[in-house]
């Protein structure tokens, strides 16, 4: 999968397209997803052009690996969902090509929580 600078998280970052933003930092943006799965269902993106974790973790900086894993974190707290502000946990999930189920062509967390979130694979 070849990085598309049309796709919808590209046109998110570049303000073209609006998003309810939960958090952003330097290096990554947050938001609401438009059609959640679960009771709280948010988007955790780089800001750099990522295809996929395998293009991330091969060309970002050692900056930008620690940012992302950060805002994965931080969004989890404010979201109320992450253990260290007494919530009861999440699912932080990305989808890396076609046999993984990704649709974007942008790398993305989900995080999944508010409720029980279920087995990993039916």
């Amino acid at each position: 999968m070849t990085y598309d600078k049309n796709n919808i998280f590209a046109k998110i970052l570049r303000g073209e397209i609006p998003c309810k933003k939960i958090y952003e930092d330097e290096y990554v943006l947050a938001f609401h997803d438009i059609n959640p799965q679960k009771k709280v269902h948010a988007l955790v993106i780089p800001k750099g052009s990522y295809v996929n974790l395998d293009d991330f973790s091969s060309k970002a900086s050692e900056k930008e690996i620690v940012g992302l894993i950060k805002g994965i974190s931080n969004v989890a707290q404010k979201l109320g969902l992450s253990e260290v502000v007494k919530g009861e946990g999440y699912r932080s999930l990305a989808n890396i090509g076609k046999n993984g189920g990704q649709e974007v062509p942008h790398l993305h967390f989900h995080i999944f929580g508010g409720e029980r979130v279920g087995k990993m694979v039916s």
